[in-house]
């Protein structure tokens, strides 16, 4: 949690960081890590450290703690689909100097679940950061690249199973970011959509 002064009665508000994602099962989240470590130690940077592996669905930034509950009550009205997650590629942002790993087939589950997450949460006056742009999932691994010549690994593909979404705190500070899941939401699962029919 964070502070900010407000600007109606000049005192002080405490607000959260936060954002929405997908995290990955434990074995998933250490083999995204592994990577990430071994091409910073080629093309330097800072790895994405295996607890914090994620893949960002929509970034809301700061917002009142008073105000947490309507963002939690707006994310518990999306329903989207259960899905898979194939991890296949590996690419470089030159201009962010980001290392990142995506998928070449992008599964319309989660598209749909990103563009329903955002209806809702602009729909409940939630401002989401890239909003207006398209997109593009992907699993940020090494960040400020010192090398960005340095050859992309190959590996063989990673599945990842998406049964849930979550809302992460993140606390800021000059060495690394922080993050505590604050709330999870259960994606749709075929044998549930039986279930309710």
């Amino acid at each position: 949690m964070s502070a900010e002064r407000g600007t109606q009665d000049g005192g002080w508000v405490e607000t959260a960081r936060v954002f929405f994602a997908l995290w990955p099962p434990p074995e998933a989240a250490q083999h995204l890590s592994d990577v990430a470590d071994v091409f910073a130690q080629c093309a330097g940077g800072r790895a994405t450290r295996r607890t914090t592996v994620h893949l960002t669905l929509a970034f809301i930034g700061d917002v009142k703690l008073e105000r947490l509950a309507d963002l939690k009550r707006a994310a518990r009205h999306v329903r989207a689909e259960a899905f898979d997650l194939t991890l296949d590629h590996f690419g470089l942002w030159h201009h962010k100097r980001i290392f990142w790993a995506g998928c070449s087939v992008v599964p319309p589950a989660l598209v749909e679940l990103a563009s329903a997450l955002r209806t809702a949460l602009q729909a409940a006056e939630f401002d989401v950061a890239d909003a207006r742009r398209n997109f593009f999932p992907h699993v940020t691994l090494v960040r400020k690249v010192m090398a960005p010549g340095t050859q992309l690994p190959n590996h063989a593909p990673l599945s990842w199973p998406c049964a849930h979404f979550v809302l992460v705190s993140s606390s800021l500070s000059a060495k690394r970011a922080a993050y505590r899941m604050i709330a999870e939401y259960p994606l749709i699962t075929a044998a549930l959509s039986l279930g309710e029919l």
